[in-house]
C-alpha cells in the first residue's frame, strides 16, 4: 500500500469521492471544502478532490437536487485517498449489498490507497469486504443495522471516527469533519488543521464522541413483566432500591426477576438503573443552571466526581463540556464578584 502521508511536491495528493444515490449531500460537501483549503509548499492545492460515480451519471442527492460528478469508477483506480459519501441506497442499507463492479473497484482501490467513509458509507466499505476484523464507525441511528449485516466488523458507536490500518470511518453527520480534520493533521500537521478548522469556525479536535449525542430514551413496555420496576426505579432515581423490593414489587423471586428484566432490557437492574440516571442528568445539564453536585445527587449518582466518571465511560465527555454543548438557552453573563 502506498504511504499516503508522503505529499509529493510536483502533484497534489489525489481525492475521489465516491457518491452511491441517493448521495447525502452534506457529507458529499465536506471533503471538497476542507481538504481543497490546504495549500502545498509550491503554493498550490495539496488535494485534488473530484467526485465519482458508478457510471459518470449525475446522481440525486437526499436532498432533493443532483450532482453532477468528475467522472467513474475509474477515477478510483488513481486515487491516493478514496472517500465514500453517505448514502441512503435501501441495497446498501437494508440488505447490505453494492454493486459487484463497485465493490470490486473499492477492493483494488484498497490495495494502494487510504480508504475512508463517512456516515452510512461505512455500509458501502464493509460490503465490499473492507472492513471485515477492523473496528469501524458509522451514524449511531444506524449501528443496530449494521452490526446485523456485518457481525464480522468492530463497530463502535462512541468515537466521531475511528482508523483502523489505513481504513477510516466517521460517525454521522458534523464528525465527517472530524475525520477530514485527522486526515489533514496526519498529512500535514496540526498547524494545518487548526487554520483550516479557524477558517471553517470549528473546533480542530472535538471534545468526547458521537456517543454524547446519541438519543437513548429509556425504554417503557407495559406489557413487560418487569415494567413496573422500571417505573417505581424512574420515580425514585435518587434512592436506593434494593434488588429483593424490585423483584417482590413484581411478584417474582430475585433470581426470576433479573432473568427477565435482561431479557426485556438487555441489561442488568443496575446497567439500567445506570443509564436511566445518567439520562436525567443530562436533560438537566440541558435544561438547568443547577451545580453538578446537585445534579448528580437528584440523578441518584451521588457526587459530581461520581458523574464526571460515568460521563466519561458512557459519553466521552464532562458535564461542563456537555452542557456547553447542548444548553437548551443561552445563560446570562454572571456579574463579577465585588
Amino acid at each position: 500500500m502506498c504511504n499516503y502521508r508522503a505529499m509529493t511536491v510536483a502533484a497534489p495528493h489525489r481525492v475521489t469521492v465516491l457518491a452511491l444515490a441517493p448521495v447525502v449531500a452534506f457529507d458529499l460537501s465536506i471533503p471538497a471544502q476542507m481538504l481543497a483549503m490546504v495549500a502545498a509548499r509550491t503554493g498550490g492545492p495539496a488535494y485534488d478532490v473530484r467526485t465519482a460515480t458508478p457510471d459518470g451519471s449525475p446522481v440525486p442527492t437526499v436532498n432533493g437536487y443532483g450532482i453532477t460528478p468528475q467522472g467513474d469508477l475509474s477515477l478510483l483506480a488513481r486515487a491516493d485517498t478514496v472517500i465514500v459519501a453517505g448514502t441512503r441506497s435501501p441495497d446498501v442499507l437494508d440488505d447490505g449489498v453494492v454493486d459487484p463492479r463497485i465493490a470490486e473497484a473499492l477492493r483494488a482501490a484498497h490495495r494502494r490507497a487510504r480508504m475512508v467513509s463517512l456516515c452510512t458509507g461505512a455500509f458501502v466499505l464493509a460490503a465490499a469486504g473492507l472492513l471485515e476484523g477492523r473496528r469501524a464507525a458509522t451514524h449511531w441511528r444506524y449501528a443496530d443495522r449494521f452490526r446485523r449485516l456485518f457481525p464480522a466488523v468492530h463497530l463502535d458507536t462512541h468515537p466521531l471516527y475511528v482508523a483502523d490500518r489505513g481504513v477510516l470511518t466517521s460517525a454521522g453527520g458534523a464528525a465527517a469533519i472530524d475525520l477530514c480534520l485527522h486526515v489533514i493533521r496526519e498529512d500535514h500537521g496540526s498547524s494545518v488543521a487548526n487554520r483550516v478548522a479557524r477558517y471553517n469556525v470549528v473546533a480542530p479536535m472535538r471534545e468526547g464522541g458521537q456517543a454524547q449525542f446519541i438519543d437513548r430514551p429509556v425504554a417503557e413496555d407495559a406489557g413487560a413483566s418487569t415494567a413496573r420496576a422500571r417505573t417505581l426505579m424512574t420515580e425514585r432515581l435518587d434512592r436506593r432500591l434494593p434488588l429483593k423490593d424490585l423483584a417482590a414489587h413484581c411478584h417474582m423471586s430475585v433470581r426470576t426477576f433479573t432473568r427477565r428484566f435482561r431479557q426485556e432490557t438487555g441489561l442488568s437492574p443496575a446497567e439500567w438503573l445506570t443509564s436511566a440516571r445518567l439520562a436525567h442528568a443530562r436533560r438537566l445539564l440541558e435544561s438547568t443552571e443547577l451545580p453538578v453536585d446537585d445534579i448528580a445527587a437528584r440523578a441518584g449518582l451521588g457526587s459530581g466526581t461520581n458523574l464526571r466518571q460515568h460521563m466519561r465511560l458512557a459519553l466521552g465527555t464532562t458535564p461542563s463540556a456537555y452542557r456547553r454543548a447542548f444548553r437548551s438557552t443561552p445563560t446570562a453573563p454572571t456579574a463579577p464578584r465585588p
